[in-house]
């Protein structure tokens, strides 16, 4: 079984600074990976991307079920090739006492533990936050499941979609007269993915101000995603407001939606400060607007929104995208195009910010281009130094070199080295 962990290693050691003298961000910090899919294994990518050693722990049958999900290249998942990217595979079946051991070696050498099995499953296993910490008390486990760890919905199935269900988010998605809309893309896991990088780094920081104790992350999915719903819940409590679907509309600024122009593109506009809302009546040349009491400010235009998107269509509508999209630019309108994927991968200033970065992986023997990573830190910048892994790519390297197992025992056990 091919070994890619110490190429990967010297690219990663190249992740710094502009000197490239400076440690990644994250670097020394080593995470074991359980999670499955698409919320927890989000966390490892994001510490990943800034320099953590992150270790992701599969099924030798078949690995992380990410691998055959969404579309495939010569038989190989491309969604993991993303997911996993900067990330070590090594397989262990924790049906088995030596997949059991394997994962507590690993767990013994780690600053963080992620996992996303249904509560009380890694109990089941006997690899529990009490038997972890007999080996290792600093351990951090994030336990990441689609309902928590408590709660009387603890031991229900969880996913994205379910989150995105009730936390109000479909409620609110689409348009008045059809029925509710789910995202077309994993919304919820992936906002896990934010939440649950942040909790561990502050509980990495709580653990180094607080005497060198590790605690458990409970991180509920519904959740992560609950605080990006706004103010839905104050607005219901104190003036028992609901909010319903409304198409592109936001109930907080008006105008602001997205508009057909000449060429049948799309152009989105959020112009509910008074100085934007006079520069997009500029652009669009309807200086009427400016002097109609009903738009006169926010609040106004709020209450008379129907009436001001009744005159904004058909301005949009006589003009197609490139034109206005220059017009409103030169006006200081807040717009942009609504791009599809290829649109947006072609745009220069995407290209100029580095947006869009190129790895070549070996599996598929290609130039793999994905998402680069979130944001610039100015002195450690983060990397994609390496795709998604080969199904047990890095068990040599991990299970014999770095946790002393002998290849014997490792045959013995059907582990493939």
């Amino acid at each position: 079984m091919g070994d890619r962990s110490v190429n990967v290693e010297a690219k990663s050691a190249a992740i710094g600074g502009a000197t490239g003298t400076r440690r990644p961000a994250l670097g020394g910090i080593r995470v074991v990976e359980l999670a499955n899919y698409i919320a927890g294994p989000s966390i490892g990518m994001l510490l990943a991307d800034y320099g953590a050693t992150v270790i992701k722990v599969e099924s030798p049958e078949g690995g992380d079920g990410i691998r055959t999900w969404g579309n495939r290249k010569n038989d190989v998942g491309l969604y993991h090739k993303v997911l996993n990217r900067n990330k070590r595979s090594v397989t262990a079946d924790l049906r088995t006492a030596i997949g059991r051991e394997i994962v507590r070696r690993l767990a013994a050498t780690a600053d963080v533990v992620t996992e996303s099995f249904r509560p009380g499953t890694l109990e089941r296993w006997q690899l529990g936050i009490d038997v972890l910490r007999e080996r290792n008390p600093g351990l951090i486990l994030v336990r990441v499941s689609g309902f928590g760890q408590t709660g009387p919905y603890r031991e229900r199935a969880g996913f994205g979609s379910l989150a995105e269900a009730m936390t109000g988010f479909a409620y609110t998605n689409g348009f008045p007269d059809r029925p509710p809309l789910l995202p077309s893309f994993a919304l919820a896991d992936t906002t896990t993915g934010f939440a649950g990088a942040f909790l561990t780094l502050a509980a990495l920081e709580a653990r180094r101000t607080n005497g060198g104790a590790g605690q458990v992350v409970d991180l509920a999915i519904y959740e992560s995603l609950l605080t990006l719903m706004g103010p839905h819940v104050i607005d219901h409590q104190l003036l028992g407001v609901v909010q319903e679907r409304a198409g592109s509309r936001l109930p907080l600024i008006a105008p602001r939606g997205a508009y057909r122009t000449r060429d049948d593109k799309w152009i989105a506009i959020s112009a509910g400060a008074d100085a934007a809302f006079k520069g997009l009546c500029t652009a669009l040349e309807l200086p009427a607007l400016l002097s109609d009491a009903r738009f006169a400010d926010n609040q106004m235009r709020l209450k008379h929104w129907e009436a001001l998107d009744a005159l904004l269509r058909p301005a949009f509508a006589r003009i197609d995208q490139e034109t206005a999209m220059a017009s409103l630019r030169r006006h200081g309108a807040p717009a942009a195009p609504i791009y599809n994927v290829a649109d947006f991968t072609a745009d220069p200033h995407v290209r100029a910010r580095g947006d869009v970065v190129g790895v070549w992986d070996a599996e598929l023997d290609c130039e793999l281009r994905m998402q680069n990573v979130v944001g610039r830190l100015s002195e450690t910048p983060g990397a994609v130094v390496a795709a998604g892994p080969a199904l047990g790519a890095d068990n040599r390297r991990i299970l014999i070199d770095e946790l002393a197992f002998s290849e014997a025992e490792l045959a013995d056990a059907g582990v493939a080295v």
